[in-house]
């Protein structure tokens, strides 16, 4: 007997840390998978299935301009229930924190259909930061009944809140996976060169405004101190991030404001980076075992294992906060050193295989 299991994914994130877990799936006898895409990023994520060599074999095209998280709410509980009330999967599988990932969960839980969670149990314990993020993985513990882990402190937490524990595994991040893939495809071919010394990214929810100009005002005091700095900020197509960092640095001769940049482009930038300053999760995972140090401009992480291995560093957003940690990073040796050492403690690229394995044996116990 065939079992169905759809995975959903809504934004560019998502994509690269379920990508893994499709292919894994797809290799493995006695499952029928199915990709489903929410459209919360609109643009993002299909060249992003093309690099990953998958298709989306629907597009609930969800998202409208600068929508807000009760319309987008609203929209994804309606086009998830009409699209799992049509498909009746066996399982349901989510990848993180985002709005997408709460919708389909929740619409899966009125339907009586199981839940996935892939990346469970990453928690700051503050509903406000990040936002919504923190509040959707909550809920999404409360209503999954398999929760795959990155690590075992993130298993901590979900025991915490009275999972079952042998529905609780420790996995690995996918997005080494990912990561790995991509490095070795890039291999074959002839990365996009760039010329920087600093990545940054800055987009989260709750650094609209006053921090994000902080740190805009940051990159233009750094780029002062060090006449011959190069900054590349890849720029969220978001209003709230795309108008106020062009009004910000747009004329800045050596910080250069580019699209989202595709995925194989954005590890060819972190690779041929000095220092990466970000506010994303993803980077958070990526640039340790790239053996890239990373600010986080956020004031809180709900990834402190590489900041406890001393690969990251929280600075937050305060400009001068970011100013003398990156000045520490590029004019202390034996300081940069210890941050560059690599080393990742997110995975060893076999989390999706593990995920795979975990699904099949959750499906083979199921009573029919």
């Amino acid at each position: 007997m065939t079992d169905k299991v759809l995975c959903v994914v809504g934004t560019r994130p998502e994509v690269i840390k379920m990508a893994p877990v499709v292919h894994a799936l797809r290799a493995a006898p006695g499952l029928a998978v199915t990709v489903l895409c929410s459209g919360q990023h609109r643009e993002l994520p299909g060249p992003l299935m093309e690099w990953f060599e998958l298709a989306f074999d629907a597009d609930l095209g969800a998202m409208s301009e600068n929508q807000s998280l009760a319309r987008l709410t609203a929209r994804l509980m309606e086009v998830f229930e009409r699209q799992l009330t049509r498909e009746r999967p066996d399982l349901v599988l989510v990848q993180g924190d985002t709005t997408t990932v709460m919708c389909a969960a929740l619409c899966c839980f009125y339907l009586d259909i199981p839940v996935g969670h892939v990346e469970a149990g990453l928690r700051t314990f503050d509903l406000r930061n990040p936002f919504p993020e923190e509040f959707n993985r909550v809920a999404v513990t409360r209503l999954a009944r398999l929760h795959f882990c990155p690590t075992a402190r993130a298993k901590e937490n979900v025991l915490a809140e009275r999972a079952a524990p042998a529905a609780v595994y420790v996995t690995g991040n996918t997005v080494i996976d990912a990561l790995q893939f991509t490095v070795r495809k890039l291999g074959h071919g002839s990365p996009r060169q760039f010329d920087h010394d600093i990545l940054v990214t800055a987009h989260r929810r709750e650094n609209f405004g006053a921090p994000l100009a902080s740190i805009c005002a940051a990159l233009r005091e750094l780029c002062a101190i060090y006449p011959s700095l190069r900054i590349l900020y890849p720029v969220h197509p978001n209003p709230n991030v795309r108008t106020a960092v062009e009004q910000a640095l747009g004329s800045h001769p050596r910080i250069a404001l580019v699209a989202p940049l595709p995925y194989p482009d954005l590890v060819a930038a972190m690779r041929q980076s000095r220092l990466i300053l970000t506010d994303s999760g993803g980077l958070q995972e990526e640039a340790p075992a790239l053996g890239k140090p990373v600010l986080v401009l956020r004031e809180i992480t709900e990834r402190p294992e590489a900041v406890e291995l001393g690969v990251a560093k929280v600075v937050g957003t305060q400009c001068a906060s970011i100013v003398a940690e990156t000045r520490r990073l590029l004019d202390e040796p034996e300081y940069y050193a210890r941050f560059a050492r690599g080393g990742s403690p997110y995975g060893d690229g076999h989390a999706a295989a593990r995920i795979s394995d975990a699904v099949r044996d959750f499906l083979r116990q199921r009573v029919r």
